[in-house]
């Protein structure tokens, strides 16, 4: 189930918080996942669109089921037109573990904090795309050019496919992803 996931949910970074019995909507989710992997070993898949609301997201992203890296809790994901923006609380200390920078512009990176991503997120032709359009840190934006650094120096060696702009290969056959108002739209060919 993970290797779906990432690749889709994190790519794509979709959508947040919504009502609803928790247990229902992580049900929910694992159904679709499941589908989603058994329709992409399929001959021919079908093309049928499996929809995964924001509530089924963000439960399944809280849930078991997801390992986040240590210091970075469940992220809340909310939709918008191909626009996905994520709420989570960070601990870069954890996040930074075993490496250190003597940079002065990447000493916000230290300590708690909350933080909010906005991305603009689309899949095509079978490949994802990502492009991260602004971060901030209890409620201030990161200039572009730190945030930059940051990534290059501390989440690059980590997670060398990960990047301000993004593209990626989508798992399991999925052609397209769309992300709508709190809802996030796949279609497998």
């Amino acid at each position: 189930m993970l290797k779906f996931l990432p690749a889709a949910l994190l790519s794509l970074s979709v959508l947040a918080a919504a009502a609803g019995s928790k247990s229902t909507e992580l049900s929910s989710a694992e159904r679709k996942i499941e589908h989603i992997e058994s329709n992409g070993r399929a001959h021919r898949p079908s093309q049928a669109p499996t929809v995964f609301t924001e509530a089924e997201i963000n439960v399944y992203l809280a849930s078991d089921n997801v390992q986040l890296p240590a210091g970075v809790q469940p992220p809340k994901l909310e939709g918008e037109a191909g626009v996905v923006t994520g709420r989570t609380r960070v601990d870069f200390d954890k996040v930074r573990e075993g490496t250190h920078s003597q940079n002065p512009l990447l000493s916000m990176f230290s300590g708690v904090h909350d933080v909010v991503v906005v991305t603009h997120a689309r899949g095509e032709d079978g490949r994802g795309y990502v492009h991260v359009d602004s971060v901030s840190l209890d409620g201030i934006e990161v200039p572009h050019f730190v945030l930059e650094l940051f990534v290059e120096k501390f989440l690059q060696p980590k997670y060398p496919q990960i990047g301000l702009d993004s593209q990626f290969a989508l798992p399991n056959r999925i052609d397209s992803a769309t992300v709508g108002h709190h809802e996030l739209t796949l279609i497998q060919k």
